[in-house]
Parts: structure tokens; sequence; C-alpha cells
């Protein structure tokens, strides 16, 4: 499938749903304490949402192994938990805990996508390194993004920021194009395969895309949990999530998430 690239108006619209994207997230960062439920989180993302006259992208996403749609307007995810965590009043953050937080909207037919990893009350080193070391990744997508600039050479770095940590980059998620829908051309990994070096993409002015390095602090490999939904690694450890919807713009790129 082509590329989809976006005219100035179209980025602009972008940015209208990327703001309401960065409203909820800013808003969850402040509640996101020590006896809070993620359900409570979820409640605010909705409300936020909804007096915005924005859609939820997640809510009711149909389950690719067939189970029941998503349940909830964020995604979730509290410590070994990578992402598509499902809200839920049973779910209690507590002093030491990671949650990585995933929403994202739809205003006006277009689409914003971002994502955050917050310790709860003091975390220890290691977890905060995890946390600083995938922001950073994104933070170079953001510094080197520009027309004519090949993915790879990006991806090459953002892999090396994780592996020199002692950390592992997730392969079976990456990020996105994005625009009317949440999900376009082309796949955005953070790490370099085969597969990227014979078909580089070449950002171009007008691409948008949804950047979103995972790190687990041990080894890659990942799997689904009985819910159908909930990912984690595979050995157990945690996991960290950060991203940001971002538009390759003349001279550079431009963060509509921000």
């Amino acid at each position: 499938m082509a590329i989809i690239l976006k005219s100035r108006r179209e980025m602009e619209m972008m940015r209208r749903a990327g703001q309401v994207v960065a409203a909820v997230l800013s808003k969850l960062k402040q509640e996101a304490k020590a006896g809070v439920s993620t359900a409570s989180l979820d409640a605010t993302a909705r409300r936020i949402t909804e007096e915005a006259g924005a859609i939820p992208l997640f809510l009711g996403v149909p389950n690719p192994y067939g189970g029941r749609p998503f349940p909830g307007a964020i995604c979730a995810s509290v410590n070994e938990q990578l992402v598509h965590g499902i809200p839920s009043p049973k779910v209690i953050l507590k002093d030491g805990d990671l949650i990585s937080v995933d929403f994202g909207a739809k205003l006006n037919g277009y689409c914003g996508d971002a994502a955050f990893t917050l310790g709860i009350g003091a975390v220890n080193a290691r977890h905060q390194k995890l946390m600083d070391v995938t922001q950073a990744m994104l933070q170079m997508a953001v510094e080197q993004m520009a027309p004519g600039m090949k993915w790879s050479r990006i991806a090459a770095e953002m892999e090396a920021c994780a592996r020199e940590a002692g950390f592992s980059v997730v392969r079976d998620y990456v990020g996105h194009g994005i625009g009317r829908e949440m999900h376009e051309e082309p796949k955005v990994p953070n790490f370099v395969s085969r597969e990227l070096l014979r078909e580089d993409i070449v950002l171009k002015e007008g691409m948008v895309l949804a950047v979103e390095p995972m790190v687990n602090m041990g080894r890659s490999a990942v799997r689904t949990l009985k819910d159908g939904w909930t990912v984690v690694p595979r050995d157990g450890r945690h996991s960290a999530h950060f991203e940001h919807t971002i538009a390759v713009v003349e001279g550079g790129c431009e963060v509509l998430t921000g």
C-alpha cells in the first residue's frame, strides 16, 4: 500500500487531534499516583475526549485473535506489561510501579496517537534508566527526522541506544503511518532488519508517522495474555513505551502531539 502524504491543512487538522491527545496524557500524568486505579485514569480520558468533541481511537477496536473488542479508551500497562493493558478498577497503582499509557483520538476525521511511561513515587534506578533510555530514543527521532533522511539510519541509532544500556528493543510491535486512520503505511520499526534495509523508508515532506519505541529490560520476546490483549515480555521483566505523532516538514519535523 502507498504512503499517504498529508497537505499542510491535513497536518493542522491532525495537530488539533494531537492537542486532544496531549491534553489527555498531561492530565493522566497528574492523576497517576499511588492508590489510583487504571479504570479511574480511563474515565478521565473519556471525559476530556468527549468534552473536546473527539472520539477515542482504541475503544471498541476488534481483537485480532477473535476475542472481545478493546474495552478501554486508554491502554494502561503496568510494570511488566508492555502494551494493550486493559484499564481496570482492580489495578491500583502503588509506589514503585511503572505505568505506560497509550492514547489516541480522532477529531474531525483526523487522528493523533501518543504514549508515555511514568514512575509512581520512588522507582529504582534501573527502572528509571529504562524510561530515560526509551524516551531518549523517541527524542532521537524527533531531532533527526527530515526530508531525505533514511529511516534505517534513525532506527539504527535508536536500537544502539537501547543495546548500549543493556536493554532490548521489542520487534513484534512497531510504529506506523497515521492520518485519517489510526494505522496507515508505512510500518516504522525501532530497529534495523533485513526487510527495512531492503525496502527502506526515505522520509518525505507530508509523511506523518507515529513513532513509538518499546523497550524491554530483558529479552525482546513478548507474548499475549489470556485476556487477548495485554502484551508482556516472555521473561517477565519491566518494559517502557513512549510515542509521538510526528509530521515531516520542510527542513525537519513537527511533533503534533506535543
